[in-house]
């Protein structure tokens, strides 16, 4: 009778174990791209510390295709939450990906530039602007002539969140590719 029992335990631990480990990577995917989602629209309404704990779980999940768009926008949060080393730091993680994503380099560039600048760091702000406008016209960089405009808290400007719109097109291109191979 004990040993039914424990065959029953283990077999129904192999089928937990065995539904876990199936489940179906695009499901991970949808939920990671779902966590960015939420983050941008939590950003665009200014709770930038709802946004930046969705894209930390966005992040947790892995999805190595989804890494550098997330980290992209999470070094702009990061700005605008006056965290400019991580800003930095992200929009390093983002350009170092290995994946042609222009868009997602141009904004990385943009907010590393943004965190730079803010850390008084205006020639590699300057070199920061101007690759983000080499890959995206629409991304002005801002005249660092003065040294006054360092902000000493977070900016207010919603030009960081310009780009949200085509972050989450990048999504949707992601979602699109992932079943359009299948």
């Amino acid at each position: 009778m004990n040993v039914t029992r424990v065959l029953i335990v283990v077999l129904i631990s192999c089928c937990l174990c065995l539904s876990v480990m199936a489940a179906d990577p695009s499901d991970q995917f949808n939920a990671a791209g779902a966590l960015y989602s939420k983050s941008v629209d939590l950003a665009n309404a200014g709770n930038y510390s709802g946004a930046l704990e969705l894209s930390d779980q966005a992040l947790a999940m892995n999805v190595t295709s989804l890494i550098p768009l997330i980290q992209a926008n999470r070094a702009g949060v990061l700005v605008m939450l006056g965290r400019f080393t991580e800003a930095n730091a992200a929009a390093d993680g983002a350009l170092g990906a290995e994946e042609n994503l222009t868009t997602v380099r141009s904004v990385a560039w943009f907010n590393k530039g943004n965190a730079l600048r803010s850390l008084g760091r205006l020639e590699e702000a300057k070199t920061a602007y101007a690759k983000a406008y080499a890959l995206d016209k629409s991304l002005v960089p801002p005249d660092l002539s003065q040294s006054t405009i360092i902000p000493t808290t977070p900016a207010k400007s919603s030009l960081v969140w310009i780009t949200a719109p085509i972050a989450i097109t990048l999504v949707t291109l992601f979602v699109g590719l992932r079943y359009r191979k299948k």
